[in-house]
């Protein structure tokens, strides 16, 4: 790519984003960040290299490829802000937008044009260049914008493009929000490790090695899950034991349930924080 990318907003994720591109090789010139913090935009000017700036509009008006990446409860503040600009170009940039809860027809109202939008449902790992990102184009978008957003997340992990924007929501379900499931269970490991005499160093360190084992064995085996959790359990052994409390305890119906209820919240901050 040698398009100038912008970012409305400067955190974590955005960090994330434009730090795995410049580790991929893209030039730090072509990258601007606003904030409306200048403490925040030095640290990123120096850590990055980057161009930054506290004007939104100024950011608008250069790029050829504009992230919003600010909470969804200003998405429409900041749009609004710029439609201006974004209107009287004549070549307007691909809108990128990591904003949960906002459909693309929330954000072509606020900017008071019909422009290309990919919507991202990113995920926290890729803060360490191993997320997961679901992504959907609208109609407006050409093969070779979406292959502008693709090649920005797989800088900081893997991608699935959906072809109806509801999914989204069970994007945010299955990855957007799910590094909190693994957590939670990860701390009630560890915890019961350290009931069971283990001390919280050890507890954490097995815990945390074993899930990384786990899912580096899920992701590279040609395996079934299914397969490879058998491949773990003896008849009448320890293991075994554990699955069936687990099932016993109608583990898969929790998930599902989780998941659903991530969904649905997913589903009504579309309403929340849409047109």
């Amino acid at each position: 790519m040698s398009q100038h990318i912008a970012f409305i907003g400067a955190g974590n994720m955005s960090s994330a984003l434009y730090g795995g591109l410049i580790h991929s090789g893209y030039s730090a010139t072509d990258i601007t960040a606003t904030s409306p913090e200048p403490q925040i935009l030095e640290a990123q000017q120096q850590k990055y290299g980057i161009h930054t700036t506290t004007d939104n509009l100024l950011a608008a008006t250069k790029a050829d490829v504009l992230v919003l990446a600010v909470k969804p409860q200003i998405l429409k503040h900041v749009c609004i802000e710029i439609a201006s600009v974004i209107q009287n170009r004549k070549t307007p940039p691909l809108i990128i937008s990591i904003a949960a809860g906002v459909d693309c027809f929330a954000i072509q109202t606020w900017l008071k044009t019909n422009v290309a939008i990919v919507r991202c449902m990113p995920n926290t790992p890729a803060l360490i260049g191993v997320g997961a990102s679901g992504l959907y184009a609208n109609q407006q978008v050409t093969n070779q914008q979406k292959s502008l957003a693709e090649t920005l997340f797989k800088a900081v992990g893997m991608v699935e493009w959906v072809n109806d924007e509801e999914l989204l929501n069970a994007v945010t379900a299955v990855s957007g929000s799910a590094p909190a499931y693994f957590f939670l269970m990860l701390e009630a490991m560890q915890q019961t490790a350290m009931k069971q005499g283990l001390s919280s160093e050890a507890a954490r360190n097995l815990a945390q090695q074993t899930a990384l084992g786990a899912a580096k064995m899920a992701t590279e085996s040609p395996l079934s899950l299914s397969t490879l959790m058998q491949n773990v359990m003896s008849p009448q052994g320890s293991t075994e034991q554990a699955i069936f409390s687990l099932q016993g305890d109608h583990f898969s119906q929790i998930i599902e349930r989780a998941m659903n209820a991530c969904m649905e919240r997913a589903q009504t901050m579309q309403n929340e924080f849409g047109v």
